[in-house]
């Protein structure tokens, strides 16, 4: 494999372009010589932005070009099967942001496609390229906190939903939306799969779409069993306002760790009036600005290495599989089993 991986970004929003900043200037071995989105607009802001020389309005046209070697795929879900499987068969690298697909059906197709293909298939689950999430790894692994019992894990949105997201039939509401991270960061820290999950939540802060929407949720809360005996517990929230929260503890025998905060900065003003200010976490941009770059420079080390992903498709199939059965059970409101 050659020492220089060309890419190719595939949808230019919001978290196509910090993938495409940081392949455009900090990444090391790997360089983005083109992007691709149907949005002429988008692409010609994205171009001025970046300085790429090439562009493209169809991804069938852009993974067939012999300059590009890898793609990152940052659309929406429901095109990440088609993409994934053009860009396999072209013999094109893949990052593909979460989640992988619609479905599990989907993703045993994607992941068979790189397989057939010999190429690579990450998925975006960009908080396990975080440092402070990576040395929790390391102290869970050294059993400093003993056996693991409990992992516990939140993600909390502050914007105001889309209008397409109060139907939850194609949004998932915040299990598929916020907490396809939080059920990564469960298998990840207790290396086990989940036996039986139970979900319970409501809208809260939307009222006004209650009448249109009636299953729409806006906060939920999460119980989880896994199959090693340990067990979990999460919640998600769409529209909280206050700031982006995204925070996890993990309860061993004999200790736990905790990571992350609310806070953005590490500066506290005191007033007059007698009251402390800290200003909150207002995005994810900002929270896991480092953890993209690792992540980005990990999915060229790959390549460059020929070594397995970190994240690999068959856990972006779990989380998918695990945003479904959560959402199975909060509108049966039952605990629902996995196979």
């Amino acid at each position: 494999m050659k020492k220089k991986i060309n890419v190719c970004l595939i949808g230019m929003g919001r978290a196509g372009m910090i993938h495409a900043k940081n392949f455009a200037t900090r990444i090391n071995h790997g360089t983005l010589v083109a992007i691709c989105d149907p949005s002429q607009e988008a692409l010609a802001a994205a171009e001025k932005e970046l300085g790429v020389m090439a562009t493209y309005t169809d991804y069938r046209e852009a993974v067939l070009a012999p300059t590009i070697d890898a793609v990152v795929i940052v659309t929406p879900t429901i095109y990440h099967k088609e993409i994934v499987l053009a860009a396999a068969a072209a013999g094109k690298h893949i990052l593909c942001e979460k989640p992988l697909a619609m479905n599990e059906a989907e993703c045993d197709e994607m992941i068979a496609a790189a397989k057939q293909h010999k190429v690579k298939l990450q998925v975006g689950f960009m908080r396990r390229f975080d440092e402070s999430f990576q040395q929790a790894k390391a102290i869970v692994e050294s059993g400093e906190i003993g056996d693991v019992v409990l992992v516990k894990s939140l993600t909390r949105g502050p914007s105001h939903p889309k209008p397409w997201m109060f139907d939850i039939r194609n949004s998932g509401g915040p299990i598929g939306e916020v907490n396809s991270h939080d059920f990564d960061t469960l298998r990840w820290f207790t290396e086990s799969e989940v036996a039986n999950i139970y979900a319970i939540g409501g809208n809260y802060r939307s009222p006004e779409v209650q009448a249109d929407y009636p299953d729409y949720y806006d906060t939920v809360s999460m119980n989880l069993s896994f199959k090693n005996g340990m067990i979990g517990a999460i919640d998600g929230a769409q529209y909280v306002q206050y700031g982006y929260d995204a925070r996890v503890e993990i309860l061993g025998t004999t200790g736990n760790i905790m990571i992350g905060e609310q806070h953005k900065q590490k500066i506290v003003t005191a007033t007059r009036n007698g009251q402390l200010i800290r200003p909150a976490m207002h995005s994810w941009t900002y929270l896991f600005e480092d953890a993209y770059i690792r992540e980005d420079q990990a999915f060229i080390e790959a390549i460059i290495h020929d070594t397995a992903p970190l994240v690999t498709g068959q856990d972006g199939k779990m989380a998918v599989k695990l945003v479904n059965l959560g959402l199975r059970s909060l509108l049966e409101k039952q605990v629902v089993y996995a196979e």
